[in-house]
């Protein structure tokens, strides 16, 4: 008898890294269900996450989403996208030691056209390029301290990187890079 499922790959990285379209493309290729925590929460909830930061804060925010990645990586067995700041907390990044953790890089001007137009409260008004150069800095360590893998998703095709995180999956080397992105 096997045990309870486990994530085949969980996504992580700022807003805008293509979490969610990765995550589709690569779910689809490994013929596995894809889900993404934000929406999780959004339909646990009943509510938006611009209506659960505005009514509970950023603080009732990340404890909905901690208690949501916990139960997601104790019995998902498909391709798992975590919210951009789902990192930030301390034990979210202690159950993600043991599973194959793709961390989605991307540069902030990058990020910051992918991300305009968007919903996310963390990049609501103001200099968004500040805003986002802060949320990555504080975040790449906590992501570096969780990737088992990194991924450039920065001038690259969505199937490129998908041909690159099903390499290095199916290889187990998370530095294995497929051929169509050797040099």
């Amino acid at each position: 008898m096997s045990g309870p499922a486990r994530p085949v790959a969980v996504l992580v990285g700022l807003p805008g890294a293509g979490k969610t379209t990765i995550g589709r493309k690569l779910a689809r290729r490994l013929d596995v269900e894809f889900r993404d925590v934000d929406q999780m929460i959004e339909e646990s909830e009943g509510r938006s996450i611009p209506e659960i930061f505005a009514a509970d804060g950023e603080p009732g925010f990340r404890e909905i989403e901690e208690r949501t990645v916990g139960e997601a990586l104790d019995s998902f067995g498909g391709v798992l996208s975590l919210g951009g700041g789902a990192v930030l907390s301390a034990v979210t990044r202690q159950r993600l030691q043991g599973h194959r953790v793709i961390h989605l890089t991307i540069g902030v001007a990058e990020g910051v056209r992918r991300s305009r137009g968007s919903s996310r409260p963390l990049l609501a008004g103001g200099d968004v390029t500040a805003r986002y150069q802060a949320l990555l800095t504080e975040r790449s360590p906590l992501y570096r301290e969780v990737a088992w893998s990194t991924v450039s998703t920065e001038r690259r095709s969505s199937g490129k990187v998908v041909t690159d995180i099903v390499d290095r999956l199916g290889s187990g080397d998370p530095h294995v890079r497929g051929p169509l992105d050797r040099a």
